[in-house]
């Protein structure tokens, strides 16, 4: 048995609370922790996940129950202290 999820609608929070060092399509310099990537659309969903251009970092991210919690509030508090606890 397995705790992997599909991606929560209106959710977001893994495009928004970590940052991203590598490069994203438009984002040369990647974003910081707490600003959403501008590939999040106003359903907060990803336009580009199917897309090759989609940064490796984004794809290894796999939605858990761990890090997705319950709802988005979650999320975002889990992903948040994730990104406080790593920086490096």
């Amino acid at each position: 048995m397995t705790d992997l999820l599909q991606c929560r609608k209106n959710c977001g929070a893994c495009c928004i609370a970590p940052s991203i060092s590598s490069a994203i399509p438009d984002m040369p310099k990647g974003k910081p922790a707490g600003i959403a990537c501008i590939h999040l659309d106003n359903n907060y969903q990803c336009k580009l996940f199917f897309h090759p251009s989609r940064p490796t970092v984004c794809g290894r991210l796999k939605p858990c129950i761990k890090m997705c919690g319950n709802n988005r509030s979650q999320a975002l508090n889990y992903l948040t202290q994730l990104e406080q606890l790593t920086k490096g």
